[in-house]
């Protein structure tokens, strides 16, 4: 422990950037993310399409990590990873998925739930093909999850196959891959000043959307 520890307790400061009404709501709810989402890139916020990824194992153990959104549109969200990692083995007995934004610069958080599906491999080979090549050779390096010894393994892998690319194009790996994230349910968090936070809950009902204010 520190000689001086810092008091947690105490840290707290009010949301006043403004607040979140019925009015503002739009009729489907990717529309809204589209709106915030924008608005965050505007802002210039770090990483502002980083996304906090739940999932869960076969023992009921949850896990989160940070990924990045490549693609949205009304049907849902979609991330790249590699198939041999520890998300990708939750999914396989369990596809329940959370995804949550945590824009904490504009007050506002987004959290989705839904299924994820495996995207074809036509859709993963256009996404990997328009990446860096570096970022291409990154991928066949890294067995994602996997216990390593040191940094080193990684770098002298990395040099190894950017050597072995050199003169031809980088295949796309069988075990690196992407999901689509089916939406059933959105929540839009906008802070208020007193806690008095405005909540919105958007879910999926029949052929349309059913939308309740939540308590703080």
């Amino acid at each position: 422990m520190t000689e001086h520890p810092i008091n947690i307790a105490a840290l707290r400061r009010e949301y006043t950037q403004g607040g979140l009404r019925r009015v503002d709501l739009t009729a489907e709810p990717m529309d809204l993310f589209e709106k915030w989402l924008k608005q965050a890139c505007a802002a210039q916020l770090p990483d502002a399409t980083a996304m906090s990824v739940g999932t869960v194992d076969k023992n009921g153990q949850p896990y989160q990590r940070l990924v990045l959104l490549k693609h949205f549109n009304k049907q849902g969200m979609v991330f790249y990873t590699n198939l041999g990692s520890r998300k990708a083995s939750h999914l396989v007995h369990n596809p329940r998925i959370s995804l949550h934004f945590p824009w904490h610069a504009l007050e506002r958080q987004v959290l989705l739930l839904g299924r994820a599906e495996q995207l074809s491999v036509n859709e993963v080979m256009k996404y990997f093909y328009s990446r860096p090549r570096d970022s291409q050779i990154g991928t066949w390096v890294s067995c994602q999850s996997s216990c390593i010894s040191d940094r080193s393994v990684l770098e002298n892998k990395f040099l190894e196959l950017k050597q072995k690319f050199k003169k031809r194009e980088v295949p796309l790996p069988s075990f690196w891959g992407g999901y689509q994230i089916s939406i059933e349910a959105m929540e839009f968090w906008q802070g208020g000043k007193h806690r008095l936070h405005d909540r919105f809950l958007y879910q999926r009902e029949d052929r349309g959307w059913r939308i309740d204010r939540l308590a703080p």
